[in-house]
């Protein structure tokens, strides 16, 4: 773990264990009710049958997302199957047996690969063989714009310029112009051309929620780059008042979605991460209260080993220490985990 506790503000540096402290307060779940990574009921039956072998439930999950063209849904199960698989794959090995052809199983299988490559001191090299799986994916099914998110992730690894980083960021928009995972795989490939460059990062990621509906997952595009800013080491100031207006965006988008709900959870949890930074502590636990029992790994693993554990320590403190004079957030970076923030 590097420099966890630097990141966060001293009122939630923990002192002791997490698990060992009574949450005190009103409104939150108890911290033995509260789970990482809990999948909402339809993923969790296809889970629950790939770990038994069968591929039947999660065909006909992703199958619906396409027909129903939920592409958001689309992109967070085959994210979320694809990492089931880098350590159970027989299912899907099977799955691709028997259906080849199959748009849903070359989703998975071009996920998957991107997955493994990503860790691997060799991941440029790695990823360029990949690239007929994730061809294969994007003509199975020419609407679906998930296969072009992948593309996106993998010419950042593979350190694809910006020509052919432009090509498929237009073919990606053209299916789906507010599709959440390919935008935040743009602002992913900014951020790594421009190191340090949060002001362009903050204005592609302001324009892009000025022009996507009210209710769409980009709305809360300009609080990835907040977070990107707040955790990094370097490049210019952005000014208090961005960060503030992106959180307060966000804030409006969580306001929308239901109370205690899984699928909004990451977005919340990531709120809750930068009003924390912000010194903000009411509006932080306001929507820890909204999260209830569903916290995420992202982004409390890129602050911590523990990521359960620190999100309790964050619950317990924000709720029970007293006002604490702002404190200006710390900017260093734990570095990149994966091809994907999950």
């Amino acid at each position: 773990m590097v420099g966890t506790m630097a990141l966060l503000p001293p009122f939630i540096r923990p002192t002791r264990t997490a698990r060992d402290v009574p949450c005190p307060a009103a409104g939150l779940p108890a911290d033995d009710e509260v789970l990482l990574d809990v999948p909402d009921e339809h993923l969790g039956t296809a889970l629950v049958a790939a770990a038994q072998g069968a591929y039947g439930p999660a065909a006909d999950l992703l199958a619906a997302t396409r027909r129903r063209a939920r592409w958001e849904d689309r992109d967070r199960y085959a994210t979320r199957l694809a990492a089931f698989a880098r350590s159970r794959s027989e299912w899907l090995d099977a799955w691709r047996a028997a259906a080849p052809q199959d748009p849903d199983a070359l989703l998975l299988a071009a996920q998957l690969a991107v997955d493994r490559a990503w860790p691997s001191p060799a991941r440029a090299e790695l990823l360029r063989e990949v690239s007929p799986l994730i061809t294969a994916a994007a003509r199975a099914d020419d609407r679906d714009p998930v296969p072009w998110r992948i593309a996106l992730d993998h010419a950042r690894g593979s350190r694809a310029g910006h020509r052919y980083f432009g090509e498929l960021w237009e073919a990606a928009v053209r299916r789906a112009p507010h599709h959440y995972g390919c935008h935040v795989a743009a602002l992913r490939y900014l951020a790594s051309c421009w190191h340090g460059s949060h002001r362009e990062c903050f204005d592609f990621a302001d324009l892009a929620a000025q022009d996507a509906p009210a209710g769409s997952l980009v709305q809360a595009l300009p609080l990835r780059a907040a977070f990107a800013y707040l955790t990094d080491g370097c490049g210019s100031e952005v000014p208090r008042v961005r960060l503030d207006a992106a959180a307060d965006r966000a804030i409006a988008l969580s306001a929308g979605f239901p109370a205690a709900a899984p699928w909004p959870a990451e977005i919340r949890n990531l709120l809750a991460c930068v009003l924390v930074h912000l010194d903000r502590r009411e509006d932080a636990l306001v929507q820890l209260r909204l999260i209830g029992p569903y916290a995420t790994s992202f982004p409390w693993d890129r602050l911590s080993d523990d990521p359960l554990g620190l999100f309790l320590t964050l619950r317990r403190d924000l709720g029970a220490a007293p006002p604490a004079p702002p404190v200006r957030p710390s900017r260093r970076t734990r570095g990149e985990r994966g091809g994907r923030d999950h």
